[in-house]
């Protein structure tokens, strides 16, 4: 049984605890709402890119030049995984659960002779792939160093890829993030990059453009990497901020059950030892 002073000592550390993970939750708060407005702000010009995109892809005559970025190179042979995860963890399973989709996607492709190549961005997902996958991983990309997600943060990240695609380097891309829903809600998602995914044409008025479709879509499909890899950093900062204000709101609830525990049993201790000295006393009287 623990002593006292142990006692006294273990609701001192919890109560410690308690208070960092409640400042980490206050500030996972203020940084969640300022990534959730930019989130918000940032999706009607993402899917308005994809509508454009459809309409353009759908307008194309026959015979025209073919778009390796929307139809591929047609080869099916190497694949290139980008992971997106947070730098930090203490977000619950918000890192896990991107990382094992991923893996799920390595190990399928593996299993049907595809080679494979994986692109982390963030820490956490290169430490955890580079048990598994160690050979796959051909660079890590570090964000620790950058204090807000801009469109410029993802244009590197957007070049390498494209060059890495020009160069023949890989056939398929396929980006990994968490897409943010709500704070208790944060969705894996696989989107493929390259062949761009386009969805059916937007019924409506019918478009004339000068120059033709596919000299349009030439200058614009690199545009629509670039845009789909800034969606998914911005989604990703959201979903790590909701996780992490949940994780956080967590360990503070339990912190407070752990205090109270303690405390109990250790007003329950102190009261035994009061009690067994009492009855010393009372029995050494008698025995005069």
């Amino acid at each position: 049984m623990p002593s006292l002073k142990e006692l006294r000592n273990r609701i001192a550390s919890v109560k410690s605890t308690q208070k960092i993970t409640k400042a980490m939750q206050m500030v996972a708060v203020s940084k969640l709402r300022r990534a959730q407005a930019a989130v918000e702000a940032a999706r009607p010009y993402a899917r308005r890119m994809e509508t454009v995109l459809a309409n353009l892809a759908a307008g194309v005559p026959p015979g025209s030049a073919p778009q390796p970025l929307l139809g591929g190179n047609g080869r099916d042979k190497t694949h290139l995984l980008v992971v997106c995860t947070g730098e930090r963890g203490l977000c619950g399973a918000f890192n896990t659960a991107i990382v094992r989709l991923a893996r799920e996607k390595a190990n399928a492709l593996a299993a049907e002779d595809k080679t494979v190549k994986i692109l982390c961005i963030g820490k956490k997902g290169y430490d955890q792939l580079r048990r598994t996958h160690e050979k796959a991983i051909i660079g890590q990309i570090d964000l620790r160093g950058v204090r807000a997600i801009t469109f410029a943060t993802a244009q590197p990240i957007a070049k390498r890829v494209l060059e890495m695609f020009e160069a023949g380097e890989f056939d398929v891309c396929t980006l990994f993030y968490a897409r943010f829903r709500s704070v208790v809600s944060q969705v894996p998602t696989a989107q493929q990059l390259i062949p761009a995914e386009i969805g059916e044409r937007e019924e409506g008025p019918v478009y004339y453009y000068e120059p033709d479709e596919g000299e349009i879509l030439t200058q614009l499909l690199p545009r629509a990497v670039t845009v789909r890899i800034y969606r998914a950093l911005l989604e990703n900062v959201a979903s790590f901020f909701g996780a992490q204000m949940s994780a956080m709101d967590n360990a503070t609830r339990n912190a407070g059950d752990m205090v109270k525990k303690y405390t109990l049993r250790y007003n329950r201790t102190r009261q035994a030892m009061i009690t067994k000295e009492l009855i010393e006393i009372i029995s050494g009287a008698e025995a005069l």
